[in-house]
């Protein structure tokens, strides 16, 4: 990231009910421009399948995307994802840096992340819900019962 390590905040609460990452992270512009922008990484025990980022600009606006979890694992290490969100080694010989793509409409933002910071803080995610366990809190019958009844008509 322009040869400077960004400052990086790593916050946990004290419950576990959610887990945060903030990182100070670049936005490429060109291939000489950069932007700084914050990053705030959420992860909720209760949505295990997602990572909310919420990308504040300074004096701008706040944006929040939802990525997949495993999608960010698997993007530090190799090429990840199709579509709105892409992700994948800048330099796969030192894996210091991903670089993250967010594209919406005719619209596209590419972002530098450090992977060590982000690299154990997933892993943190995962000693909390562990891969492969992710919907094991979901009761069955009460989600389909739910997707059966369909749209529920409000009462005054």
């Amino acid at each position: 990231m322009s040869g400077n390590r960004p400052d990086v905040q790593a916050r946990r609460a004290g419950s576990y009910d959610s887990l945060e990452l903030t990182l100070d992270i670049e936005r490429v512009l060109d291939v000489s421009a950069r932007q700084p922008i914050r990053a705030e990484f959420r992860f909720d025990p209760g949505s295990p399948l997602v990572v909310c980022v919420e990308f504040l600009v300074e004096n701008g606006p706040r944006v929040l995307w939802r990525i997949g979890r495993d999608l960010l694992q698997q993007g530090l290490y190799s090429v990840s994802g199709l579509g709105d969100v892409q992700i994948w080694p800048s330099h796969p010989e030192d894996r210091a840096t991903v670089l993250l793509q967010l594209a919406s409409r005719d619209m596209a933002a590419l972002f530098e992340l450090p992977v060590p910071p982000l690299s154990q803080w997933l892993e943190h995610t995962y000693e909390v819900v562990p891969a492969g366990h992710e919907l094991a809190e979901i009761d069955w019958d009460v989600a389909t019962a739910d997707l059966l009844q369909g749209p529920r008509a409000q009462s005054d």
